[in-house]
């Protein structure tokens, strides 16, 4: 049975954990489905620690960590969480954020912004924003996407050609002359085993096997760099080399074959409330990016499997995963797209293949933590080009290029831009406030107040009645420009109409400036034709309806019958004068 995290019907919301898993048993767990959990587990568990170790070592922290998180925020996403199919650990699209705060704040510091995240995921689940993901627009979600994938994959050509890079840059424009400066200093062999890893994933890639391209290609790298190296020509550059770990007494190489261990953070140097207050705007990063990404998996999960998952039950999945990871020195996780679409073509039926997966790559590290010493960095720096090109689309992204609106492309640019030259965070700020402000534009020219005239038959009542035909919803941005055409009427007019069967919505900006337009009409009878409910209530409130000249009709026919009225009364008058 669910478990309730937090139940106020009175304030409604109800957050669910173990959403997941219950909606799995409910459709019937056997042994059969438990299998195939256990193979896709397995699979995607082996495409998951090179991925770990890599994506590690991209944000600025020892291999390792990258592994705490699979295992930690892995089998706890899996558990809790509210996607069947999600596959939960370090992804490609937080580099471009984590890699600063590493390099400013250190390993404690980024561990406090994903304990921090993970409180906003958690918030943001318990408050039902689940669904506000979906209106994130398309070219915002693909600018920034495309962006972060071309960032990533620059990154690694520092270890791609074993560059020897002074100092460590922050911002895009100066890794860019960092690199130039260094170009010199190539390490051919390091280049060697790269172009080689990138080459087999593409080519086992097509082959479209069940062995997934990640393994054989980091395996043909490691097998190249270990030959070249015992061959004594020029030396690659290997994990074991690079890292080193300190458990206790025991120092060592490359990975420590160990399991995680829990970590205090508020023994850490950095657990401070100023440093807290720094890091604020960096978790809430991480978290709007998590949440989108996570909630992008499950849709694309849901797409592929024909089921559905619980968005606001996955944001607290996640907050719970991110909270609880840094203790054991874990670092920020969210769905990965590539990995859960490679545990549902394993044939995963239920979160048991996620926790699995957590599981086999904790063996895994204790098994074989010496043997994953000799993988080469320049390797693990050509997988990880090759999962940004994945996520970049680049492609896709061309073709939208082509064939967008020129408004979208304008977001979509933009939001690419700021990515590669500043920081996401920048880009989603700008990219959803141009995308807000031309879909305002946009909405704006679709509302028109004109004139009725011969194309409209069913508004004609006669010469000497004006109708002005409004269309649209009437907002802070159409009503000044909708009413500004209402002038004053003719020596000729006895009535005006103000059609408003096809206003759907109106603001206290429209409100005004109808108000500023009955005032030029307060001497002639106006009559409002047609106003929706919704639209009158509105009006009343406001105390539109309190002018004496103004008229609130429900239909034509009964305004025919008003007008007609009306105009015997002012015949009759005419010839007893």
């Amino acid at each position: 049975m669910p478990i309730f995290l937090c139940a106020n019907k009175r304030r409604g919301f109800v957050v669910l954990i173990f959403q997941a898993l219950s909606q799995s048993w409910k459709q019937g767990y056997s042994f059969s489905k438990l299998r195939a959990d256990l193979v896709s587990g397995v699979t995607v568990g082996i495409v998951a620690i090179p991925l770990g170790m890599a994506l590690s070592i991209a944000v600025g922290v020892p291999p390792q960590h990258g592994l705490y998180t699979v295992i930690v925020a892995g089998f706890l996403a899996a558990l809790l969480g509210g996607s069947r199919f999600n596959i939960t650990g370090p992804t490609a699209a937080f580099v471009v954020i984590l890699l600063p705060i590493t390099q400013k704040y250190g390993l404690s510091g980024l561990m406090m912004a994903t304990m921090m995240s993970g409180v906003i995921l958690l918030l943001m689940g318990v408050f039902r924003l689940g669904q506000l993901v979906t209106y994130v627009p398309y070219p915002v979600t693909t600018g920034f996407t495309a962006g972060i994938g071309f960032v990533i994959a620059f990154l690694q050509l520092k270890d791609l050609l074993g560059l020897h890079v002074l100092g460590s840059p922050i911002h895009f424009p100066e890794k860019v002359m960092a690199y130039s400066h260094a170009i010199s200093t190539i390490n051919y062999a390091d280049a060697l085993v790269g172009i080689i890893t990138i080459l087999t994933f593409i080519v086992w890639a097509k082959l479209k096997t069940r062995i997934p391209p990640h393994l054989v290609s980091l395996f043909v790298g490691t097998v190249l760099a270990l030959a070249l190296n015992h061959f004594s020509l020029e030396h690659v550059t290997l994990l074991g080399e690079k890292f080193s770990y300190t458990i206790g007494n025991i120092i060592g190489h490359g990975i420590p074959q160990e399991a995680p261990q829990f970590l205090p953070l508020w023994q850490a140097s950095t657990f401070n409330w100023a440093t807290m207050v720094e890091l604020m705007p960096s978790a809430l990063t991480i978290a709007i990016l998590g949440c989108i990404e996570s909630l992008l998996c499950a849709v694309v999960a849901d797409g592929m499997t024909s089921t559905k998952h619980n968005p606001n039950a996955e944001l607290v999945g996640q907050g719970i995963a991110n909270m609880v990871v840094p203790f054991f020195g874990g670092i920020p996780a969210t769905a990965a797209i590539a990995r859960t679409a490679t545990n549902i073509r394993s044939g995963a039926f239920s979160p048991v293949s996620g926790m699995i997966h957590a599981v086999f790559v904790l063996a895994a590290m204790i098994v074989l933590a010496p043997v994953l010493s000799y993988v080469p960095m320049s390797a693990l720096a050509g997988l990880l080009i090759m999962v940004a090109w994945n996520m970049s689309e680049a492609p896709h992204f061309v073709h939208t290029l082509k064939v967008a609106p020129r408004r979208d492309v304008a977001v979509l640019m933009t939001c690419f831009i700021l990515t590669v030259a500043f920081d996401m965070v920048v880009a989603v700020i700008v990219g959803l406030l141009l995308a807000g402000v031309l879909f305002i534009q946009r909405i704006a020219s679709l509302t028109t107040v004109t004139v009725s005239d011969a194309k409209h038959p069913h508004l004609n009542f006669g010469d000497d009645v004006v109708v002005y035909d409004i269309n649209g919803p009437l907002f802070f941005a159409a009503s000044e420009k909708a009413f500004s055409v209402i002038e004053h009427a003719t020596m000729e007019t006895r009535a005006v109409v103000l059609d408003f069967s096809d206003v759907s919505t109106v603001d206290i900006t429209a409100i005004h400036a109808l108000e500023l337009a009955l005032d030029r009409l307060s001497t002639l009878p106006v009559y409002v034709l047609g106003v929706l409910p919704h639209v009158e209530r509105k009006l009343e409130h406001a105390g539109v309806f309190e002018l004496p000249n103004l008229h609130l009709v429900p239909s034509i026919a009964q305004l025919q019958q008003i007008l007609a009225v009306n105009s015997d009364k002012a015949s009759h008058q005419e010839s007893t004068l």
